[in-house]
């Protein structure tokens, strides 16, 4: 009985339930300049090439890391900062940093089969900042995202002029990638030199912000120089607790989000609108109950996107149950359900845009082969 009225109440109160334990009960404040990221520093990257114990280099048995990568990933992580004394995340937070690494080798390397990935430290906002619509939420968001912009400038920075960009990011990081490509990104140059942006578990307004972004939702496998967005759900779904705030939301362009469909790529396919059996999942990372460390099992889960955009995935799997949010919302694990397919799918998206680049050569290998056979 008391299980009972615990669920009951929760059903009836969550929202009030987890702006009380999240949302900070102090006004925001902007930290101090002392206390900024220098992105000179190798301290300030949670991953870069180069770095001892890289956690984005974590691979499974029979994967690889790229040794001489054509492109440069710059991975955003996800909001790992949990508690309400602040709105932003002070930098040497232990309990974040340990979620920040976890959050890497588990979702950053699933890239680092194509690129050199840099992942920037940052003030991130709080979670309660996403309970709330209020200034103090807003400055949090806003403080956390200039910090990113500047990591993008020293990326920039430390990397080719020419070298292909591949964007990738998960929950808050996917937000402030959405406004870097937007205020940075788009109609610039630099909009050619994107292989692809990973928006993953943020909603993406195909009418209101896709126009915004300066690249277009990707359409089909492979495809290049496009975007990639989903939200994963077990069955029966409630998404309340996203739709409110997207319904309730302005798009990039400045129209409203509510009643527009949010863009959903399936990973397991590659493409919009299509559904997957489990057989095709290449392998999901399923979380061992006594470490930090995950088995990559595939078959596990298939996957569809619904009419209003959400990644639906079948009844609940096992393995996963602690990180499982209100509504059967898997959005802790919208990386590691799928991460033998996304890894996939960067290698096919890359070897198209490289295919585009270079008339037809598909990796610096194959132009390494064609001077060698010139010769």
């Amino acid at each position: 009985m008391l299980t009972l009225a615990a669920a009951i109440g929760w059903n009836l109160f969550q929202d009030n339930i987890m702006r009380a334990a999240f949302v900070p009960g102090v006004a925001f404040t902007s930290p101090a300049d002392a206390g900024a990221p220098d992105y000179a520093r190798d301290d300030a990257w949670l991953a870069r090439p180069g770095m001892a114990k890289n956690p984005a280099l974590w691979t499974p048995p029979g994967f690889a890391i790229a040794k001489k990568p054509d492109v440069a990933v710059f991975y955003v992580a996800p909001t790992s900062y949990l508690r309400r004394d602040h709105w932003n995340a002070p930098l040497d937070d232990r309990e974040a940093n340990d979620r920040l690494r976890l959050f890497s080798a588990s979702q950053a390397s699933a890239f680092n089969g194509v690129g050199a990935i840099w992942a920037p430290r940052y003030r991130q906002a709080t979670i309660g900042a996403f309970l709330v619509d209020n200034k103090d939420s807003r400055a949090a968001l806003d403080f956390a995202y200039r910090d990113v912009e500047r990591a993008f400038d020293a990326f920039l920075a430390r990397i080719p002029e020419s070298q292909p960009i591949l964007l990738a990011g998960h929950s808050q990081g996917s937000l402030h990638l959405m406004r870097l490509l937007h205020e940075r990104i788009a109609g610039t140059p630099l909009a050619r030199r994107i292989v692809a942006a990973y928006l993953v578990g943020w909603p993406v307004s195909v009418e209101a912000d896709i126009p915004a972004l300066g690249l277009p939702a990707c359409r089909e496998p492979g495809q290049a120089n496009c975007v990639l967005s989903w939200q994963s759900f077990a069955e029966p779904a409630d998404p309340r607790l996203i739709k409110d705030v997207y319904d309730a939301s302005v798009g990039l362009d400045g129209r409203p989000r509510r009643g527009t469909p949010m863009l959903c790529i399936n990973p397991l396919t590659g493409a919009p609108g299509t559904a997957a059996l489990r057989t095709v999942n290449r392998g999901s990372l399923v979380p061992r109950a006594t470490s930090d460390e995950a088995d990559l099992t595939p078959a596990l889960v298939p996957a569809r996107c619904d009419s209003d955009g959400l990644l639906l995935i079948g009844p609940p799997p096992a393995g996963y149950g602690r990180y499982v949010l209100p509504g059967g919302n898997y959005h802790v694990f919208d990386y590691a359900l799928f991460w033998a397919n996304i890894r996939a799918d960067a290698e096919a998206r890359t070897r198209s845009f490289l295919a585009a680049l270079h008339g037809g050569e598909k990796s610096a290998a194959d132009r390494r082969e064609k001077r060698l056979k010139r010769a």
